[in-house]
């Protein structure tokens, strides 16, 4: 049987149903599982093992057989602590089917098979008797059930059921408790992720619409490394804020709930950005606390539990139609949202969208349009090409460079889209600054443009950024290449074409944390979990070890190891060859550490000397950091197994651009010289 999957088309800047064998999706969802990222946090296993370690003990010391319930139980690892720290029998429920048969393979290579059932259900189609799953209801509750939000992965609903037919009254639970906090801050980076700002083009000021001032932007929370923002990029306008605790040895309900605080201002400032994070008490009293707190909450910030938990910090974005104002938390089964101020007598509204901008663009999308030297480098190749007879055609998803050409003075301009709902947004800046009719916007697909759709004209300047909503890695942007073959013929001769070519960097580097999501685990915390390995392994041979993924590497810190080069570059000014374009080559590694794969990125060559990366926007220092761009992610390609760099050692990689796809094949390899 065959299954069809969604796959970047960067030939059509579409998403394309591609038919797959049936194992496809299967091998894919456990090679992209990153299983074994929480089994390298030491830290995080640690205070489990001490918290159950004391839950059983306090099971114990009531005269009790202790009787465990692990939900989401993965590779069984906490019902293994469990039975090493004393419990009498464990329910490992564990709902995907191959993680439920790698943890049947661990539970029995670790010698537990008798004292651990694993059990390969949903939890809320356990059943309890003579004749269910369980044979009796369990009197400690051991979950691992939490995402970014908390609650997202369907925590309360699980907790909810356990409490009502798998636990005993008054039953121990690890975690014990989970409590959310807020902070109020003010900060022009953050906020820049969420509203347009003003820009000045040719000295005058293009102004966003004014229903962005008054929208309440994207409804979600914005998922980022917080470790990873500077504290100079923000101000706090109050202490940290307990929003609200979840005691889950008590029975948890998953209806509709809201909790509103006062933030205290304790200085002056804009109310723009609520930062916020969690921490779970793996015991009654709250001694044993696994954090998800920044590391810059530390009073020594690299003392901080280096682990797989600081990628789920976030944030949500709103705007506060006072300085200071109180507000509100509320969360139903599978989320978290801060919405505007409420009265308490009412249910509060869910923050949406109401300006459109928010739908069509991301938050990253909207740091990078508000990145100052960023259009500043747009704006001088456009003035250095446009002249007054200029003809204009963008290619972009909800660009402004056409609204950027009419304010240069260029003759017409035209935009193209595919999207009903890309071309609103640019309308409404055009009305907000008194320009309407300025961009004629276009809807049809660029391989089906005519000259009539032109008014007759030829076009004089192709422009694009490029940036397309289908594209997931840095070169699936070459669709921009696509579309100037395909209107070769609408260009006039000498037309210039903006950027004029793009180029493919790389970079061999060794990670602080993201190595982890491909690390084999072997031993965890003395247990063997090597059948996952194989499991996960077997599926990254299936197809994925051999491709690049996308990762926004300003989050995951890493050092380069090698110099940074293009390997592959792209003409813009020609059409899009019919035959492959290969390259080869290596880079030797100059600094000592572990390579564990290679990042990267394209850079757009918008003139002779002016030049966007999206990848490295600064140079390398002398130990190696590199500073990347927040806007666009990067590739990632993981070499199968790390490199101990020393003297001697090159990185040789092969690249293949094929012209029918769009694709481009990649291989790497470390070896002395």
């Amino acid at each position: 049987m065959k299954t069809f999957c969604g796959r970047a088309n960067p030939t059509t800047g579409a998403l394309d149903s591609v038919e797959e064998s049936e194992e496809y999706d299967y091998h894919q969802e456990i090679a992209r599982s990153c299983f074994a990222d929480m089994l390298h946090d030491h830290d995080r296993n640690k205070k489990y093992y001490r918290g159950i370690r004391a839950a059983v003990a306090r099971v114990k010391a009531r005269g009790e057989r202790v009787i465990i319930l692990d939900i989401g139980t993965g590779t069984g690892l906490l019902s293994m602590m469990a039975v090493t720290a004393g419990a009498d029998f464990c329910y490992a429920v564990e709902v995907f089917k191959p993680m439920a048969e790698a943890a049947q393979r661990i539970v029995e290579k670790n010698g537990f098979s008798e004292k651990i059932k694993i059990i390969n259900k949903h939890s809320t189609d356990v059943t309890v008797g003579p004749d269910g799953d369980m044979q009796m209801k369990a009197n400690v509750l051991i979950t691992e059930l939490f995402d970014t939000e908390l609650i997202g992965e369907g925590a309360l609903p699980s907790y909810e059921h356990a409490h009502h037919n798998l636990v005993q009254e008054a039953c121990e639970a690890v975690p014990h408790r989970a409590t959310v906090y807020a902070q109020l801050v003010e900060s022009e980076l953050l906020w820049s992720w969420a509203q347009l700002q003003p820009v000045e083009v040719e000295g005058a000021r293009l102004v966003p619409p004014p229903a962005m001032g008054l929208c309440a932007g994207a409804h979600s929370v914005c998922d980022i490394q917080l470790s990873q923002v500077s504290p100079r990029s923000f101000t706090p306008l109050g202490p940290l804020c307990t929003m609200f605790s979840v005691d889950f040895s008590k029975p948890v309900s998953s209806a509709f709930q809201s909790h509103t605080s006062q933030f205290v201002a304790r200085s002056g400032g804009r109310a723009q950005v609520v930062l916020s994070w969690w921490d779970l008490d793996m015991d009654p009293s709250g001694s044993v606390v696994c954090t998800m707190a920044p590391s810059w909450t530390y009073p020594q910030p690299k003392m901080a539990p280096v682990s797989s938990r600081t990628r789920w910090l976030f944030q949500n974005m709103q705007a506060y139609s006072n300085e200071m104002e109180s507000t509100g938390m509320f969360y139903n089964c599978f989320t978290l949202e801060t919405p505007f101020e409420f009265p308490s007598n009412a249910p509060p509204p869910r923050p949406c969208c109401t300006c459109q901008a928010h739908l069509v663009w991301t938050r990253p999308r909207f740091g990078e349009l508000n990145d100052g030297r960023r259009t500043e480098s747009y704006v001088s190749a456009l003035r250095s090409v446009l002249m007054g007879d200029s003809v204009c055609l963008g290619v972009s998803d909800g660009s402004l460079l056409p609204v950027f050409a009419r304010m240069i003075g260029a003759k017409k301009r035209f935009m193209v889209y595919s999207n009903a709902q890309t071309h609103v947004f640019p309308l409404q800046v055009l009305e907000a600054n008194s320009m309407e009719g300025g961009v004629e916007l276009l809807e049809i697909r660029p391989e089906q443009l005519t000259s009539k759709d032109l008014g007759g004209e030829q076009i004089s300047v192709l422009m694009g950024e490029p940036c397309f909503s289908s594209s997931l890695l840095p070169w699936h942007s070459l669709f921009f290449w696509y579309c100037r073959t395909a209107l070769a013929g609408l260009l006039r001769p000498n037309a210039t074409i903006l950027p004029r070519s793009a180029t493919l960097h790389m970079v061999a580097v060794e990670f602080q944390d993201l190595w982890r999501i491909r690390a084999p685990c072997g031993t965890c915390e003395g247990f063997n979990v090597s059948p996952m390995d194989e499991m996960v392994q077997k599926s990254l041979d299936f197809r994925e070890s051999r491709e690049a993924e996308p990762h926004p590497l300003w989050e995951y810190p890493c050092r380069a190891l090698t110099r940074s080069t293009g390997v592959m570059t792209f003409d813009f000014t020609q059409r899009v060859p019919q035959q492959p374009i290969s390259s080869q080559g290596s880079l030797p590694l100059i600094r000592k550490g572990r390579c564990h794969g290679v990042a990267l990125w394209m850079e757009y060559h918008l003139t002779a000397d002016i030049t966007v990366s999206a990848g490295l926007i600064g140079p390398v220092s002398e130990q190696g950091e590199c500073e990347w761009s927040r806007h666009r992610k990067q590739g990632v390609y993981f070499l199968r197994s790390p490199w101990d760099s020393s003297d001697g050692a090159a990185v040789s990689y092969s690249f293949t651009f094929e012209p029918s796809t769009g694709d481009i094949k990649m291989d790497f390899s470390v070896e002395p010289q």
